[in-house]
């Protein structure tokens, strides 16, 4: 379904406005000149050229000093850096010298550092600036270190979080105590933000990108002081007076001229100061109105008003980008050179909670924003978060239909998994293996859908902390019946008298949970008080392998892999035998569901693992005896490198192995339905994204219901072929190859998702 966009990411790139678009073109078709040529057409290129040089001495305050035009910001700072180094060769080392970065600053900087320092043989260390928690650099810091640097690299604007640093104070604590140290300030993000006069500084160098503030990519330029120490990094045809070989980029100087005037002009495109800010404060109460939770990573008054940097608690960056994506609204997780959502070292550098540096969200928008454009944008934040209540995600103020949750969902808190159950016959849940992270979404979700949780169960005990399942188990006390809120140490309720026998004559211990039931059963190895839960639809007092559907086994068995046995309280002899009792209950395609999930397979099952050929498939082979068992789940626990600070790994975890996928493109599935192909579309965003944008003739089976999905529909899914397409492709491409893991083959997924559709 087409929507409009609404782009608020123009600290990534913005886009070209029309006039300058139009100055492009002309440039491109009918004043195209070489401005090295001696002809007409050359001769006007070149006026062109040094009038918009002129211009960018206006924009930046600097009379003097040299401007050379380069492909952008990153060419300008490899310029800036080699001529530092240079400068620093020819002069007197100091003892132990330094190479002064701030710590907030673009990955560009520091990487350019380290490697030119490498060439160059420069035998300098290159250190972070430390900030504080708003992200400013440390003054004290620099006077201490400032002696024996050989270049100070600072930012003027940052460009997650929108930090603008006292430039002044820089100057003065640099200056005392080096006069002569190179420094250069990186103005990308401050271009039509803040006013600039780098002639009243003694910055020697400022690069600056023409795409961050409506010109095409591959046009920037560099401010050089006069004085300075300069070295070409492109030498050639001489060209910008031999400072900057190759043609110059005639479309691009072009792009500069045009938004130099617009910067200069007294009926400014672009919006002044005050209305920027209030801009900011229209965005600020949307967000914190349908956000009421939510934090700002960054503190606005020292912050430009274009760049909002936030999290949510209970959201991940991820889940709020595919959440705004399926409304057409286009926003960031950080710096777009940056671009994998997982933390963000800026925040991590300035002291935030982890929580916040996983979950940021950086919007930001242009100087030409305009009033109406605002308004919508508000208007379309609103409309995305209150989608959420369709997942049960957020409490909203409008009536939203709610995805109704029955059978098995999937949780994850990034490798840990937590299961809840929701009988599809009645009201009644269960939570399997809860994780602390995630207890305030489990609740909120089982209120929303008023649900009766029967139990909350741990698959085993934990050494180093107490289970989250008893502060889950409090906050819901008032909707757990109270002969189920005595449990014993995992969580079982210590009235429950129902019993099942197994498929091998086993009596064990069950709940009842409409109809359906959950049996418990001893599975000792990962610890010696690990347990299976086996859940079957069959309400029968006998459950034979093939009535079982979902086994949860905790980390007795992962994916491709085995859960680790050497904890003071594993037994690996008892996980021999595990392993062979669990092969007589279950079937070969039973779901297994760990507590972990280290690649993203969601689930497993014995022929997936018989398949794949590794310790658990030898054992169920019966060509390994116990001894030989033992030997080799000793050397696989030996390759586990537990690393102070970091998660604690319960099983070693394999190599993942690529599995092959076929792929449609968004123009093939157009096509083959045009054709009347017989297909399955299956679109696993989330609800709230499928409400927000959904897929025509398509049905809405989420990631987290896929295992679910999976139980339902494994012996039919090898008909007719099912498609699978998500927001960009890679959800999609995961679940089709975990699907294909289980030996579901009939499987493609639309390559590059909606994105490209």
């Amino acid at each position: 379904m087409s929507q409009q966009e609404f782009y608020l990411d123009s600290n990534a790139t913005t886009v070209v406005l029309p006039p300058i678009a139009d100055a492009v073109m002309t440039a491109l078709t009918q004043e195209f000149g070489n401005p090295s040529s001696s002809h007409v057409t050359g001769i006007r290129a070149k006026a062109r050229m040094e009038r918009t040089r002129a211009l960018a001495r206006q924009v930046m305050g600097a009379e003097n000093g040299e401007v050379i035009f380069t492909s952008g910001a990153t060419e300008g700072i490899q310029t800036a850096v080699i001529s530092a180094l240079q400068s620093a060769k020819r002069r007197p080392m100091p003892e132990k010298p330094l190479l002064l970065y701030g710590a907030t600053e673009h990955k560009a900087v520091p990487e350019t550092l380290k490697h030119w320092a490498r060439l160059l043989d420069v035998p300098a260390e290159v250190r972070a600036i430390p900030v504080d928690h708003r992200g400013r650099l440390d003054l004290d810091f620099i006077a201490a270190h400032v002696d024996r640097a050989l270049m100070v690299c600072t930012m003027a604007v940052n460009n997650e979080t929108g930090c603008f640093q006292d430039l002044r104070a820089l100057e003065q604590v640099i200056r005392t105590g080096n006069p002569q140290v190179p420094w250069m300030v990186d103005c990308v993000q401050a271009l039509g933000k803040l006013p600039l006069a780098l002639s009243s500084t003694t910055i020697d160098y400022a690069p600056f990108s023409g795409h961050k503030l409506y010109a095409p990519k591959g046009i920037g330029w560099l401010y050089v002081r006069e004085g300075a120490g300069l070295t070409p990094v492109i030498a050639g045809g001489g060209q910008e007076g031999g400072l900057r070989s190759g043609t110059e980029n005639g479309a691009g100087i072009a792009a500069l001229e045009v938004l130099f005037g617009l910067m200069l002009a007294d009926d400014s495109t672009f919006a002044d100061h005050a209305t920027l800010l209030d801009y900011r404060a229209q965005l600020v109460a949307t967000l914190t109105r349908v956000f009421p939770d939510l934090v700002f990573n960054q503190d606005h008054s020292c912050s430009v008003p274009t760049t909002l940097n936030f999290s949510v608690p209970g959201f991940s960056s991820k889940e709020l980008m595919d959440l705004f994506d399926a409304a057409g609204i286009r926003v960031s997780s950080g710096s777009a050179c940056s671009s994998k959502v997982t933390r963000s070292f800026v925040l991590d550098a300035m002291g935030l909670p982890a929580w916040q540096s996983e979950s940021a969200i950086r919007l930001s928008f242009g100087p030409a924003m305009t009033a109406p454009e605002l308004k919508a944008v508000c208007e379309r934040i609103d409309t995305a978060v209150s989608a959420l209540a369709t997942s049960c995600l957020l409490e909203s103020e409008h009536d939203a239909e709610k995805f109704g949750l029955k059978g098995l969902i999937q949780f994850k808190a990034g490798s840990s998994c937590c299961w809840l159950y929701v009988d599809p016959d009645s009201d009644h849940c269960v939570v399997v293996d809860p994780v602390d992270s995630l207890n305030e979404r489990l609740e909120r979700l089982i209120r929303c859908q008023d649900l009766t949780p029967v139990a909350i169960l741990d698959t085993h005990g934990h050494a180093d902390h107490v289970s989250s399942g008893v502060a889950l188990r409090e906050a819901l006390s008032d909707r757990i019946p109270p002969f189920l809120m005595e449990v014993d140490a995992l969580g079982w309720p210590n009235a429950c008298g129902s019993r099942r026998t197994l498929a091998d004559g086993q009596v064990m211990p069950a709940l009842v949970l409409g109809e359906s039931v959950l049996v418990r059963v001893p599975l000792p190895g990962h610890t010696d008080d690990s347990v299976g839960l086996f859940l079957s639809r069959n309400e029968g007092d006998t459950l034979l392998s093939e009535d079982l559907d979902f086994a949860f086994c905790g980390d007795t068995i992962l994916m491709g892999s085995l859960g680790r046995t050497n904890f003071s309280n594993s037994q690996p002899q008892a996980l021999y035998h595990s392993l062979n009792q669990l092969s007589v209950w279950l079937s070969p395609d039973t779901l297994i569901c760990p507590s972990h999930d280290y690649h993203h397979q969601f689930a497993t099952s014995l022929a997936a693992e018989q398949r794949e050929g590794g310790l658990l498939a030898q054992v169920l082979s019966g060509g390994m005896a116990e001894e030989a068992f033992l030997s080799a789940k000793a050397e696989l626990d030996r390759g586990l490198c537990d690393q102070p600070g970091t998660e604690l790994m319960c099983g070693a975890t394999p190599t993942q192995t690529s599995v092959a996928v076929a792929e449609l493109s968004g123009q093939e599935l157009c096509q083959w339905r045009s054709e009347g192909r017989r297909m399955s579309v299956l679109d696993i965003r989330e609800p709230h994204e499928f409400a927000l944008s959904p897929t025509q003739g398509a049905d809405n089976v989420p990631l987290s219901r896929l295992v679910n999905f999976m139980a339902q529909q494994r012996y039919r899914l090898d008909s007719d072929p099912v498609v699978l397409i998500c927001r960009s492709g890679s959800r999609s491409l995961l679940a089709s190859q975990s699907l294909r893991r289980l030996g579901i083959n009939n499987i493609l997924h639309v390559a590059g998702g909606h994105a490209l559709s």
